[in-house]
């Protein structure tokens, strides 16, 4: 199969070094302390989060820091092998650890002594990069349920195939066998790494520059991510003020109703 055609191509029609469209939406869940749904391209993951709340074993209860618990799922209906995966399934349980990994270096749990804070994140449509989107869905609901935390957490992959970088490989791609990086960084801290996980061996100059590529697309998906936090932001600024608005008027009307009674 031919991933980069001639013409410098792939197969969807992006180029090499193009990002797969980034969609996002906050607040999907009314039940959760935070939600957010996540997409790229053809990738759609959804994630809640409960607390921080009173921690539910005492066993595990820490003086000095927050519990963050988190489990992974893909939904049957997410790939078109419609595959049931078991909760014991050696994928799941690589891709949980290092989604609570990125969490926690994340979340400033140092500040919730005592506390737990659970994540939720269910891949509902797999198209290559569920690990990432994952990643990228949990920051989103976190900072939705207001969870302090350090920086951004932006993630994306890169791989090599055809003697040529990738970025943000779909599942086709994902799929041709050649080597995949997973990276995950805070932005803010001059890129700082929190998660990198390799597919396959690779020369050192080829993994440089798959890195490289792996984390200029994390920079775009974290000045993504911002731009949605601020236009959340601004949207719910705008709702408590019109909410305010419209109780000073139900005010003055009752205020008016009781002058004329009198």
């Amino acid at each position: 199969m031919e991933y980069v055609s001639p013409e410098g191509l792939r197969l969807d029609g992006r180029r090499p070094k193009e990002l797969r469209q980034l969609k996002a939406e906050l607040g999907v869940l009314a039940s959760a302390d935070g939600s957010a749904m996540f997409e790229m391209g053809n990738t759609k993951v959804l994630a809640a989060v409960f607390g921080p709340k009173p921690i539910e074993n005492r066993s595990q209860e820490d003086e000095k820091r927050c519990l963050v618990k988190c489990e992974y799922a893909m939904a049957s209906f997410s790939t078109g092998e419609r595959r049931r995966r078991g909760k014991g399934d050696r994928r799941a349980t690589e891709i949980t650890k290092a989604i609570r990994n990125c969490l926690e270096q994340t979340i400033l749990v140092e500040l919730m002594p005592r506390s737990q804070i659970d994540v939720y994140v269910q891949v509902l449509q797999a198209d290559g990069g569920t690990r990432c989107a994952c990643i990228n869905a949990a920051f989103m609901a976190l900072a939705a349920a207001a969870v302090p935390m350090r920086d951004i957490l932006a993630s994306c992959a890169a791989g090599y195939l055809e003697s040529t970088a990738l970025l943000d490989l779909n599942y086709v791609e994902d799929s041709g066998g050649g080597p995949d990086v997973a990276v995950a960084i805070h932005p803010n801290y001059q890129d700082r790494v929190v998660l990198l996980q390799q597919d396959n061996r690779v020369a050192i100059e080829t993994f440089e520059e798959v890195m490289q590529l792996a984390v200029a697309g994390c920079r775009a998906v974290g000045e993504f991510m911002r731009q949605q936090l601020l236009e959340h932001t601004q949207k719910l600024a705008a709702a408590r003020a019109a909410g305010e608005q419209q109780a000073a008027a139900a005010q003055e009307d009752d205020d008016a109703l009781d002058e004329d009674d009198y």
